[in-house]
């Protein structure tokens, strides 16, 4: 089995589905995978026994092509061309605020 970091946010008890819930991130190499996770259980049911069963889950759905995922890309942002920017200085004055470098 491969080795992956699991990060699990926080877990919540939806009481009306009887499920413990929670967000978990997985980094896979150099990917990073989000899975919601549930399972149900009473609420009697200790906090490690829960995040140790949504962690199981979440790395079942890693090796599974099945099931909601959200992946996400690095990406660097684009230099926009062609606008200015804004002056709010020359915007006061445009205005008819006059020079506003003068103390009040």
């Amino acid at each position: 089995m491969k080795q992956s970091n699991v990060q699990i946010g926080p877990v919540a008890y939806n009481a009306a589905t009887q499920c413990f819930e929670a967000l978990v991130t997985v980094h896979d190499g150099g990917t990073t995978k989000k899975f919601p996770c549930a399972i149900e259980a009473p609420i009697s049911m200790s906090f490690e026994r829960a995040t140790q069963g949504l962690k199981k889950q979440a790395l079942r759905r890693l090796d599974g092509r099945k099931g909601l995922k959200s992946q996400m890309r690095r990406r660097v942002a684009e230099v926009r061309a062609g606008r200015p920017g804004f002056d709010p200085r020359g915007w006061l004055a445009h205005l008819g605020f006059g020079s506003i470098d003068r103390a009040a």
